[in-house]
């Protein structure tokens, strides 16, 4: 029998459950038994969030290798390759690691169905276990309570921040999404929230198990200048400790600052210089990601950003305020039928000069007619274009080098954009 290629696995884990998602960790308790399945590292940091969990995950992964630690991280979903989702020190997973992985799961899962999601989880975590690594960051996929990466125990839990997003799920209020995000919270250790203002179950949550809690405004914080940014945090001692004039971060600063709080309490030492310079080095691609690029003889710049949701909106509206270009701002953008478009279209109002807008390549995509109505309602001025990509071409047809391009909505439409960046980089 020939091997499966990786492209043949993720056609064939498409397939094996019926349902692409079924909250639950009883199937994947089973099968993490089954192939003896612990920790997949000594240090396990769980994140979860309605928005920012990618840049947390990242920010932290990057002050532990900082202090010479073996990481792993684990996240979802995937821009370009499936690869992506499981990576060592930075580095991408192999697609014979990630063949080899799922033959495991596959030979231990017997008559047992696992979903995607799950069967990828549980991939991660016996290849982390194989790299024999000194912490693992782990990025929630859904909620908290009942998703996969739940099967670990955390020492750490981090919260970024809680908005109502899939309310099929989770639940229509910020107090049910927080009774799930909460899920992740383990009797005695620390947990920690980014969120300003955590609804009730979330504390509730945190006092029954007896979590010690760090809530940004108290125990840590962060305050925002022109030229640079400082933070406060409190130790595990108490003690209040301090960093001054951290350089502005293309990334979103709260999510920094929640990623410091979580190092300080891991007792790890404390250089400011190593801070600061992991902090600066964090990238994560398609998140507030800003590229050049040359288009038929033009330099044009570009601005990438997953965000697809009314909280993640507002962000966005607060970024473009705070960088402001001395040309125009011109939108790409598409968005999935279960978002809602009228909250990410009213959070963006007047930031754009113009809209091209159309429909991701998913039968999940709203289309673009639609976009574009909810767009002329809003008196903007759009046009609808059939794929993201002429969208995009478009946009660099009318732009000049002063003007920036901000392309957003979807992971399916920062892909696509991605893509004909690399296609137009070797057309140069």
């Amino acid at each position: 029998m020939t091997a499966r290629s990786l492209s043949d696995w993720l056609s064939y884990l498409e397939q094996l459950h019926p349902s692409a998602i079924d909250m639950g960790l009883d199937r994947s308790r089973q099968v993490a038994l089954q192939i003896g399945l612990s920790r997949p590292a000594p240090r396990v940091i769980t994140v979860t969030g309605t928005n920012g969990k990618g840049s947390t995950c990242a920010f932290v992964a990057t002050l532990l290798q900082a202090q010479g630690l073996k990481v792993g991280v684990y996240s979802s979903p995937h821009l370009i390759r499936y690869n992506e989702r499981v990576q060592v020190q930075g580095v991408e997973a192999t697609d014979e690691q990630l063949c080899e992985a799922f033959e495991v799961i596959e030979k231990a899962r017997g008559g047992i169905s696992l979903t995607y999601f799950e069967m990828g989880t549980l991939a991660a975590f016996w290849l982390f276990e194989q790299a024999e690594l000194d912490a693992v960051v782990l990025e929630v996929g859904l909620g908290g309570r009942l998703d996969a990466v739940n099967l670990i125990d955390a020492d750490m839990a981090l919260v970024t921040n809680i908005g109502v997003d899939h309310a099929e799920w989770l639940g229509n209020t910020r107090g049910s999404v927080a009774f799930e995000k909460a899920g992740i919270f383990r009797e005695g250790r620390p947990a920690l929230c980014g969120d300003v203002d955590p609804p009730r179950p979330l504390l509730d949550q945190a006092h029954a198990l007896h979590c010690p809690l760090s809530l940004r405004g108290s125990d840590f914080d962060l305050s925002v200048g022109a030229t640079s940014w400082n933070w406060f945090g409190t130790d595990t001692s108490g003690h209040r400790i301090e960093l001054h004039d951290l350089p502005l971060l293309d990334l979103p600063m709260q999510n920094a600052a929640l990623a410091l709080q979580a190092y300080l309490l891991l007792d790890l030492p404390w250089q400011q210089a190593s801070l600061r310079q992991a902090l600066l080095g964090t990238r994560v691609t398609g998140r507030l990601d800003r590229r050049s690029f040359q288009w038929q003889g033009k330099q044009l710049r570009i601005l990438l950003d997953v965000g697809h949701n009314p909280h993640a909106a507002v962000f966005l509206a607060q970024r473009l305020k705070q960088r402001p270009v001395s040309g125009r701002r011109l939108a790409v953008f598409g968005l999935l039928n279960d978002k809602d478009l009228e909250g990410v279209l009213g959070e963006l109002q007047g930031c754009f000069g113009s809209w091209a807008v159309a429909p991701l390549p998913t039968p999940r995509s709203r289309s673009g007619e639609q976009i574009a109505l909810a767009l002329q309602n809003l008196g903007a001025v759009v046009t609808s274009y059939p794929s993201v990509a002429l969208a995009l071409e478009a946009q660099c047809a009318q732009a000049t080098a002063d003007d920036e391009i901000v392309l957003f909505g979807s992971f399916y439409c920062v892909a696509e954009a991605l893509e004909w960046l690399a296609g137009a980089s070797r057309r140069k």
